[in-house]
């Protein structure tokens, strides 16, 4: 095991993220995706760390369009298709988060890679 010099924050789906899902291509009843199957999909962010609830506040706040349209483009790439108002009020309604202070690797036999995440690279993933 080996401890990260980072914190993690959990970025949760809410009902009203997943209508907005649900209504980029309706679809009839049980075909719907549920807030269950959007969740089993939720993102793990590795963020500095964290020892206050103001500090994570800060972070979040200064971070929170980044986060929102990397949530959104994961569900569609098109951003006409996007809410209007990509702002803190939209992030509020659509995303939870949960913050963990300590970020531990248990995978002791990989070393961690760093890569630079571009759009190309989650599609490219995606598709495997």
């Amino acid at each position: 095991m080996k401890l990260l010099n980072r914190s993690a924050l959990s970025v949760r789906p809410t009902q009203p993220f997943v209508d907005w899902i649900n209504a980029l291509e309706p679809t009839m009843g049980d075909d719907d995706l549920t807030l269950d199957d959007v969740e089993r999909e939720s993102t793990i962010y590795l963020i500095p760390e964290m020892d206050t609830p103001e500090a994570l506040e800060t972070f979040v706040r200064d971070r929170h369009v980044e986060i929102l349209e990397t949530e959104l483009r994961a569900w569609e790439e098109d951003e006409r298709q996007w809410p209007d108002s990509i702002d803190w009020a939209l992030f509020q309604h659509f995303l939870r988060v949960e913050h963990s202070y300590l970020a531990i690797d248990l995978d002791d036999e990989t070393a961690l890679e760093i890569s630079d995440v571009d759009d190309a690279l989650l599609l490219d993933s995606e598709q495997e």
